[in-house]
C-alpha cells in the first residue's frame, strides 16, 4: 500500500512520535499544544484516528488507553517528501534542493562533514 501524503496537523502528530515513541492520545496531544497551539484534546483524538485509518500509525487496544505509534519509518516519509518537493518546486533539481535547504537553515560542522562523506561515496560509486 503506497503512503499517504500527511497533512501539516498529520506530520506534526508524526514528528512527536518519532522522537518519543508509542504513546497515548492524552500524551500527544499535551505535547502538541505546547509545541504549537492549543488544540482541543477531540482534535487531536480526531487526527490520529484519521492517521489510523489512512495507514500512518497503528494502534495498541489492549489497554484502555489507547497507545499510538507510527506504521511509517521517519527515513520513508521523509523519501516521499523529498520525492514529492524534487519532482514539483524544485524541477527534479537534487542540487537546486541541496543548495536551498543548506542555505536557509545552519548546518553543524558535524553534518557538514558527513554531507561531505555522502557526496564522496556517491562520486566513488559513480567512477566504478
Amino acid at each position: 500500500m503506497a503512503i499517504q501524503k500527511p497533512t501539516q496537523s498529520e506530520l506534526d502528530i508524526l514528528s512527536i512520535l518519532w522522537q518519543k515513541g508509542p504513546l497515548t492520545v492524552r500524551d500527544v496531544h499535551e505535547i502538541y499544544t505546547r509545541r504549537k497551539s492549543e488544540v482541543g484534546y477531540t482534535t487531536v483524538l480526531k487526527f490520529m484516528q484519521v492517521m489510523h485509518e489512512k495507514g500512518l500509525l497503528s494502534r495498541d487496544t489492549t489497554s484502555r488507553a489507547h497507545v499510538y505509534e507510527t506504521a511509517v519509518p521517519v527515513e520513508e516519509m521523509q523519501s516521499l517528501l523529498v520525492k514529492e518537493m524534487l519532482d514539483g518546486p524544485f524541477l527534479g533539481s537534487a542540487k537546486s534542493l541541496v543548495l536551498r535547504a543548506l542555505s536557509t537553515s545552519p548546518s553543524t560542522p558535524e553534518e557538514l562533514d558527513e554531507i561531505r562523506q555522502l557526496i564522496d561515496q556517491l562520486a566513488n560509486q559513480k567512477e566504478k
